[in-house]
């Protein structure tokens, strides 16, 4: 679901930004979700394009394989469908799809950028009664 090598490169570029930039994404994620779905409502295949590719690209910036491509496959269908000056039914599917992915991704992001959260990468705890003994 999470490229978690991809995860630990952004978290260590953006640093003690990471937490506010991901903050924005869940924001400006939960933004473009409403936006795509309000775009389909209406069959608006211009409307899907910008925040798709949004989408797309903070997602990528996070490991979030799934979503990126999810929004990237609406992305382009919706150019295509104005290409060819169609309607976007065809990409309702997916659309649908959306909204669950996007959450379920965010929830994993959000929990491993927890730091009260157990990291996979650390140590074993010492067992109990044998602080300072080597």
């Amino acid at each position: 679901m999470i490229d978690w090598e991809a995860y630990g490169e952004c978290r260590a570029e953006l640093g003690a930004d990471f937490v506010r930039i991901l903050g924005y994404f869940r924001e400006d994620g939960t933004k473009s979700v409403q936006r795509i779905e309000e775009a389909m409502r209406a069959m608006n295949a211009v409307a899907l394009v910008i925040p798709a590719h949004t989408l797309k690209g903070e997602a990528r910036q996070f490991g979030a394989e799934p979503l990126a491509d999810l929004a990237e496959l609406i992305e382009t269908g919706a150019r295509t469908c104005i290409e060819h000056r169609d309607r976007p039914d065809a990409l309702i599917a997916e659309v649908v799809k959306l909204r669950p992915l996007f959450e379920e991704s965010l929830a994993l992001l959000e929990r491993e950028s927890n730091p009260l959260v157990e990291r996979r990468s650390r140590p074993p705890l010492q067992a109990a009664g044998t602080f300072g003994r080597a």
